[in-house]
């Protein structure tokens, strides 16, 4: 048996459009701020926004006490 050489394709880079680029900037922010604030960003409006993180680290399994 003999191996036969597979060519090889011409890659063109993939073009990723600004708004999936500002989505994902958008969505590491959020997740940041759920996760790991604990009042050094949000001292002003910490004591609302504290609740409804708290619940979403829950449910998302983060120990957060």
């Amino acid at each position: 048996m003999t191996a036969t050489a597979v060519p090889i394709r011409e890659t063109r880079p993939i073009r990723v459009p600004v708004p999936a680029w500002v989505g994902v900037v958008l969505a590491t922010a959020i997740i940041y701020l759920m996760l790991q604030e604990n009042g050094a960003v949000l001292a002003q409006s910490w004591e609302t926004l504290h609740e409804f993180f708290h619940d979403g680290r829950h449910v998302l399994g983060v120990p957060c006490h």
